[in-house]
């Protein structure tokens, strides 16, 4: 891999469960809390926070993926696996591995205006804040200054966990 690696795999890996227990700390008074992770990396990252999660938390945590065409989110419907009155009344973190302009998470965020969720939350890996959109994440694990050039990749399986930049 040609890419500047900026985080270890155990840097990642210790990132990950910072997080974790920060949602755990934010949330300790609710009775259980949906990680929705985007397709690809993010869903990845919400797979592993909730391994975090089970170990340490009182309370139930849910898994569940969104779906979307991150290149063109408006072109079809946002699907996830879980019926919407099941998130009646609880807490929701959109999960995805990168922050840049806010769009994908902008997107993914639609469906959950329909669902009476007591909060949504947003917790990605790397923050690099070149945001278009009016998001901003609750749990960040690396916040990342770079231009509008560079481009950052998170990997969370393999044999080369961590993050890099090209």
């Amino acid at each position: 891999m040609s890419n500047k690696k900026i985080l270890s795999a155990d840097q990642t890996l210790q990132k990950i469960r910072r997080i974790a227990f920060e949602i755990y700390e934010r949330n300790f008074d609710c009775e259980g809390v949906v990680l929705a992770g985007i397709v690809g990396e993010g869903y990845e990252l919400a797979k592993q926070l909730h391994v975090h999660l089970a170990e340490i938390a009182q309370w139930n945590v849910a898994l569940m993926k969104i779906d979307l065409d991150k290149t063109n989110p408006h072109s079809q419907p946002i699907e996830f696996d879980v019926k919407k009155e099941n998130l009646a009344g609880q807490v929701v973190v959109v999960i995805d591995d990168v922050l840049n302009t806010g769009r994908t998470l902008a997107y993914s965020l639609s469906p959950f205006l329909g669902a009476s969720v007591k909060r949504v939350q947003v917790a990605v890996m790397v923050n690099r804040a070149h945001h278009s959109y009016p998001i901003s994440a609750d749990y960040v694990g690396y916040a990342l200054s770079t231009t509008l050039n560079e481009h950052v990749t998170v990997k969370l399986t393999g044999d080369e966990v961590g993050v890099y930049l090209d």
